[in-house]
């Protein structure tokens, strides 16, 4: 089955977007559509496609089964209702939406529309992020006490709707729960504003898992280099995720090398031990991303990030920049629902 695929917007992340549905087998790009006529001519060149100004008349006249919108974060649900009112699929870039009462509306139209609506958080996809979740729930470092992300950098030119933790930490925000398969049940942070923009530049910040799991956040854009890592650390030794390269190492915990534990028990000592750079087939996560909608869409696997998972993400990013705003600790309860509410 070939799919007919559109992306709106192809700025820096759409253009990407467009070359990946340009690339996958079984799938016919059938348009672009940006607001700069210039770009959106350039792309569609590259790509062999239609150009659009308007995406409402792509939608119309291609009339495709699936489309990506990678329009700035306070476009998403404008553009992601005419999509769904006309029954099309859809993979929206990350933040879902610009707020949650946005968020919730695209996702209830979507359900009544009966069309998949998929989330880009793109680093479920990084291959070294799924082989640290397989090696987690294999029970490899017994039970894990911590959690750290560290997401530096400079400021990126296409930003100017959102702070860091919204376009930056909802990220690792998401990838928190997604390898620990708990939920933050508490957040704390600090924050600055006024270094680049009006909103928040820089955030520290420390989120408390419901399986007792602590976890930190360094994110910032005023970092000179790129640092993209992930630590997690438990009874057996730490892994270390780098998202850029793709690499998975393991630092051993001597005193823990081949004994045998139970969960929550005390830890009788740490040591250093070997250090193990696992194998990965690296893979570009934007294709294994769109590999994993197409076959949602081809009723041959569930959606792997649903827009619940995208609301919970946003809503933490909220909760986050409420605790940096207040400095105060935001309490995250989960009562009947895979969806937080957020009080003081």
């Amino acid at each position: 089955m070939t799919l007919k695929t559109a992306v709106i917007g192809v700025g820096s992340m759409g253009r990407n977007h467009a070359r990946v549905n340009w690339e996958l087998p079984n799938v016919h790009l059938v348009g672009v559509a940006d607001r700069n006529e210039t770009t959106v001519r350039t792309i569609a060149d590259r790509y062999n496609t239609r150009p659009y100004t308007d995406y409402r008349q792509l939608l119309d006249e291609q009339k495709p089964d699936a489309v990506t919108i990678a329009v700035p974060t306070s476009c998403h649900q404008e553009v992601a209702l005419e999509v769904i009112q006309r029954g099309i699929h859809l993979l929206i870039e990350k933040p879902i939406a610009f707020n949650i009462e946005e968020a919730k509306a695209m996702i209830n139209a979507a359900q009544n529309a009966k069309v998949h609506l998929m989330v880009g958080h793109i680093e479920r996809f990084n291959p070294a992020v799924i082989a640290l979740k397989q090696h987690l729930a294999n029970n490899e470092l017994g039970h894990v006490f911590q959690v750290d992300a560290r997401r530096q950098g400079p400021l990126p030119e296409r930003i100017n709707d959102v702070g860091v933790v919204v376009d930056l930490a909802v990220h690792d925000l998401d990838i928190m729960r997604y390898v620990t398969q708990a939920e933050i049940t508490r957040v704390y942070a600090e924050t600055e504003n006024g270094i680049h923009s009006q909103k928040e530049d820089l955030l520290s910040g420390v989120v408390r898992l419901s399986n007792g799991t602590i976890g930190t956040l360094l994110i910032n854009w005023i970092t000179p280099t790129k640092i993209r890592e992930f630590y997690v650390t438990g009874e057996g030794g730490m892994f270390k995720v780098d998202y850029l390269t793709q690499d998975l190492y393991f630092f051993e915990n001597g005193k823990a090398n081949g004994g045998e534990w139970e969960s929550m028990r005390v830890l009788r000592g740490v040591s250093e031990g070997r250090m193990v750079r696992y194998h990965i087939e690296k893979r570009e996560p934007l294709r294994v991303e769109h590999e994993a909608f197409q076959a949602a869409v081809r009723g041959e696997a569930p959606i792997a990030v649903s827009g619940e998972d995208g609301l919970i993400a946003l809503e933490l990013a909220h909760a986050v920049v409420n605790s940096g705003f207040k400095h105060e600790l935001i309490m995250c309860e989960h009562e009947n629902s895979l969806i937080p509410s957020y009080s003081n």
